[in-house]
Order: structure tokens, then sequence, then C-alpha cells
């Protein structure tokens, strides 16, 4: 699976082949699992309140990731993570310095297996993903992007037990 990552991330950095806008790389933790992610974006070509100082728009983020939980024994299980997840971002149209966002995002993730640990055990591979985040884009062209996430996943109660999982994630893009 490691060397499925490192394929797909060098795929990733190559953002003019896919006509991709951004990269991001994400790690957090939460309920006894670690995580990693990376993640390919594509901006919205719409914006939204652009009167003020701030304006409303967003982008696609298809992303994959690896979850490594710890049972109560201390052995570890691993599950691969693939989502995808239109996200709406309110952000200052600062054009020198730092320029803080808000965002949000509700999408779907498909899991390679439904036990993370023996203390959770997910009923369905389908789970649905929403977070907010907030950071700071900063550099001479705003291509940096610091953040931080908290992520929460469930299938939604479209099948029991739903117990979900939840994230607290530090997210790094880079804007081409």
């Amino acid at each position: 699976m490691k060397k499925i990552c490192v394929l797909i991330g060098a795929l990733l950095l190559n953002g003019n082949v896919w006509a991709i806008d951004g990269v991001s790389a994400e790690i957090g933790s939460g309920d006894k699992t670690n995580m990693a992610r990376i993640g390919a974006q594509w901006d919205w070509q719409k914006k939204w309140f652009t009167e003020g100082n701030w304006l409303v728009t967003g982008y696609w983020e298809a992303s994959a990731g690896r979850w490594n939980g710890q049972n109560s024994a201390g052995s570890n299980h691993n599950i691969t993570d693939i989502g995808f997840t239109p996200v709406f971002r309110l952000q200052q149209k600062n054009l020198s310095g730092l320029a803080p966002y808000l965002e949000a995002g509700i999408g779907v993730h498909l899991i390679s297996d439904i036990h993370i640990n023996a203390d959770r055990r997910f009923s369905t591979a389908f789970q649905f993903g929403d977070h907010l985040g907030a950071g700071l884009r900063f550099g001479d062209r705003k291509q940096f992007d610091l953040g931080y996430r908290f992520q929460h996943l469930s299938n939604g109660s479209i099948k029991h037990p739903n117990p979900g999982i939840n994230f607290s994630q530090i997210r790094l893009a880079y804007h081409f």
C-alpha cells in the first residue's frame, strides 16, 4: 500500500498534466487512530459575495490515506481511505501578507476494512466525511496553505452500528 500512495503522490505533484490546482498532505489523530492523507484540489472558478474584503469560493478535493488503529491489546490495524469532497471556503481577499480562511465540506469516503481496532467496527465501507477547518494562505502568490480541520466520518445511519470516527488534522497544501 505504501508503494501505491507514493505513486499517487508522484502523479499528483505533476499538477499540469492533470490540470490540478493544488496538492495537500494532512496528518491527524482521534479515537485511538492515527491517519495520514494526500490529496489533490481543483478550484471552482465561481466566487460569491465578492463586494467586501471576503469572498466565498470552493474546490473539489480527492484524497487517499491510511489509518492506523491500535486496540487495547496494543496490536495495530490499518485501513486505506479514498475520498471525494466538495469544499466551500470563506476567505479573505488580502493580496499581501496572510489571508485567513474558514471552510466546510461534506463528501464521501470508501474504507478498505470495517474494523479499525477491537473497540471500533463500522457496518459499511461507505462513509460520509464532513469537516470544519480554519487556516492561513501565505506566500508571494498565496501558494501555501496551513490549516486545522476537525473531521467526522460515519455512514449517516444507513446501517447500524454507526460508531463514526473523529479526527483532528493539520493540513499543508501547495497551490500551483
